[in-house]
């Protein structure tokens, strides 16, 4: 005969509290809002194009993610919470990679170029 210092109750109770601790877990992860940013980009002309620049702003800290659209000329840019992406340091990483910023916004919500202010 197996014995457990758990009852049954007990054990249904543990489950219970890990799943509501793991749930807890991933909702505070997902509350982390990522700061967007649409950039106005001159230059952009073809796939290429948009992989030299996706490729630079990958580099800078704090990227996450980089969406090009090169029939818009737009670059759309997810950083992390609390990382500084100034319009400086975008005009920087843009001609970096051999474009002119043209335009610098910071998008709210998901990254796309309706929301932008």
């Amino acid at each position: 005969m197996k014995h457990s210092f758990i009852s049954p109750e007990g054990r249904v109770m543990l489950k219970k509290y890990f799943l509501v601790l793991a749930a807890l877990i991933f909702s505070v992860a997902a509350l982390a809002a990522d700061k967007h940013y649409v950039l106005g980009v001159d230059g952009l002309a073809c796939p290429f194009c948009a992989y030299g620049i996706e490729k630079r702003l990958n580099k800078v800290d704090g990227v996450t993610g980089v969406e090009v659209d090169v029939g818009k000329s737009t670059v759309n840019v997810t950083l992390q919470e609390g990382k500084p992406f100034s319009e400086e340091r975008a005009r920087q990483a843009v001609e970096e990679a051999g474009f002119t910023l043209r335009s610098y916004s910071e998008a709210e919500g998901e990254t796309g170029g309706s929301d932008a202010k």
